[in-house]
């Protein structure tokens, strides 16, 4: 059975800022543009410029700064490598 949700983790070089967070939708500020990945995404490798990256949990809308890095977008499990 397919949950609602997508899973969230978001690593820096000091450490993770969020592992295993529950998240419905995230944007991504790719070096081409924002965009969105909500569940059921194709599987994806992009590059990060700075920005937000801003993810909707149960908790509301949340979001955290970048400078530059990656994100690997797979099976509902988005990765983000990120400098602040």
């Amino acid at each position: 059975m397919l949950t609602p949700y997508m899973t969230l983790d978001v690593l820096t070089p000091t450490g993770a800022l969020l592992s295993g967070e529950q998240v419905s939708a995230v944007f991504l500020p790719g070096t081409l543009g924002q965009f969105e990945v909500l569940r059921g995404h194709a599987p994806i490798i992009s590059s990060l410029s700075r920005g937000e990256i801003i993810y909707r949990s149960g908790d509301g809308e949340k979001s955290l700064s970048v400078s530059s890095g990656f994100a690997i977008v797979a099976d509902d499990h988005i990765q983000a490598c990120i400098e602040q």
